[in-house]
């Protein structure tokens, strides 16, 4: 394999009985679906002792209004409201970034702003917004919102919203208060505050931040979407993307097309980190992993199949998808085509479609040795499909206990991964550009 002078960057999606929906079924899985923050620390702790980028924390705002007879069979684990659970881990950690997902059709820019502002100080600068526009009717009657948002309309107002959120974090210099001058009485130099009359399509704010500008300026934006749309909304925002793909082709188009669009928006490509999730199950040899896999597969439940709209479990499970007119919802519409398209290209049973996309949600599959495991990812590093991984173990904890003792060793002898952290922020850790205020003198 051809040396690199980049390092790889590595990010893990923890879920408390990991991404395998039969996960929960697993002998290993002992938990309860109550909240137990020891567990998530350990998890943060263990991602930190191997040197990881970043703590990734998704968010399933009002997933309970969904609840039926088949959600009561998946093993749900209602999480920690995200920007809480990451600063009570803020506190027992040093130098893991913590990326919070935030959706903004369910927040306020000023709230928000405040919030990451706090998370960021208080973890010596370690936080990051994993910013969502997804807009459910479950999640939407939660808030009492009854008009739905179209998928150009959920990407204007992102972009709106975090327009809204700079300004309010550029609202004071980065040195306002570090110079209280107790003989003048002078707490802060008035010309260091810059009051915001923002004032968009969908948002307003008007005033002063009421806390200091974040450490890292801004937190790191990171995003998720393989939609065109979300390709420039990546290419114009974005620092890091969460992206899926399984194939190094389609992982490399996907790659060149969005930092290929970068250069219209005056930015380079290197200040983006695209990070495809990388599903993952290592043993000490081939066939070790794959027994490992096959018992998770063995427990997948296929008494409620929705796909498109449509309930397939009334179908034959081993013969192909049926021709029927799929209504995607607008969330996740690009996961949707790409089962689509998996399952015609390669006449897939519904059975087949399960075990090899829906198990997996369309990552990269890495089932194997550590030479196997390590080859694949250094293979899409090395031929540009990726700049690193999010880890989205299908068996927690002790499936990412595997990576962290047998891969990430591997990954650190062939030089292609760090031993120790970069002194710093988490957007040095990333090799990002700490952000100017524009208002400063």
């Amino acid at each position: 394999m051809a040396s690199t002078s980049r390092q790889l960057i590595l990010n893990v999606f923890f879920q408390r009985f990991g991404h395998h929906p039969a996960g929960w079924r697993h002998p290993s899985s002992k938990d309860d679906g109550r909240p137990n923050f020891g567990w998530w620390l350990r998890a943060a702790k263990l991602a930190e002792e191997a040197r990881f980028h970043t703590f990734f924390l998704a968010d399933f705002i009002g997933r309970s209004a969904q609840v039926t007879p088949q959600t009561g069979r998946s093993g749900l684990s209602y999480q920690f409201e995200p920007l809480t659970l990451l600063s009570a881990i803020a506190a027992n950690t040093r130098h893991i970034g913590l990326v919070a997902t935030v959706n903004i059709n369910f927040s306020d820019p000023y709230n928000i702003a405040r919030a990451f502002t706090s998370l960021d100080h208080l973890s010596g600068g370690r936080a990051g917004w994993n910013i969502v526009s997804s807009f459910s009717e479950a999640t939407a009657a939660n808030f009492g919102l009854a008009r739905d948002r179209g998928h150009e309309e959920r990407y204007a107002r992102a972009a709106e919203f975090l327009a809204a959120s700079k300004a309010l974090w550029d609202s004071w210099d980065d040195d306002a208060f570090d110079h209280p001058d107790q003989k003048t009485g002078a707490y802060f130099d008035a010309g260091s505050a810059h009051p915001v009359n923002f004032k968009g399509k969908y948002y307003r704010s008007e005033g002063l931040l009421d806390f200091p500008r974040p450490l890292q300026g801004y937190p790191v934006f990171v995003q998720a979407g393989n939609s065109d749309t979300g390709r420039e909304f990546a290419a114009q925002h974005a620092e890091m993307t969460y992206c899926s793909a399984t194939s190094l082709k389609v992982a490399q188009e996907y790659y060149a097309d969005v930092k290929g669009r970068m250069a219209k928006y005056g930015r380079d490509p290197d200040q983006l980190k695209i990070s495809p999730g990388l599903s993952v199950v290592v043993g000490e040899s081939d066939q070790e992993a794959q027994d490992k896999f096959g018992e998770l597969q063995a427990a997948v439940d296929f008494s409620h199949i929705e796909f498109g709209g449509y309930d397939l479990s009334q179908y034959p499970l081993d013969e192909p998808l049926p021709d029927l007119p799929y209504q995607p919802s607008e969330n996740g519409k690009g996961r949707f085509l790409q089962q689509l398209e998996l399952a015609r290209r390669e006449n897939l049973t519904i059975r087949q479609l399960v075990l090899k996309f829906r198990v997996a949600r369309g990552h990269l599959q890495a089932i194997g040795s550590v030479k196997t495991v390590a080859d694949l990812i250094e293979e899409w590093f090395v031929e540009k499909g990726a700049d690193g991984f999010n880890v989205v173990p299908p068996l927690l904890p002790q499936g990412f206990e595997d990576f962290t003792r047998l891969v990430v060793p591997e990954l650190q002898r062939r030089g292609i991964f760090r031993k120790e952290y970069v002194p710093g922020t988490y957007r040095d850790n990333l090799g990002l550009r700490h952000p100017a205020n524009p208002n400063s003198k």
